[in-house]
């Protein structure tokens, strides 16, 4: 199995704590986790041609990983 790229403890290493206790009390917070992880992997596995798919599939699927990165940042900034 290959290495998905993108995970949320690469792209914040320094929030590692956080991440995990806001999974742990904030719902909200979870529920973004998850989603971002779920659409980050769906990227990767069309990435890798295990699942293709068109360009502008992918490009909708990129553009929703990076809005739910942006909502996770806010939040840990402030954590």
């Amino acid at each position: 199995m290959s290495h998905t790229p993108h995970e949320l403890h690469e792209e914040f290493p320094d929030k590692a704590d956080a991440i995990h206790a806001l999974k742990t009390k904030d719902a909200h917070f979870a529920t973004l986790a998850d989603k971002y992880h779920e659409v980050n992997r769906a990227v990767h596995r069309a990435e890798t041609d295990v699942e293709p798919t068109d360009d502008l599939h992918m490009s909708e699927m990129r553009k929703e990983r990076l809005h739910l990165k942006d909502q996770i940042a806010a939040i840990l900034a402030k954590a």
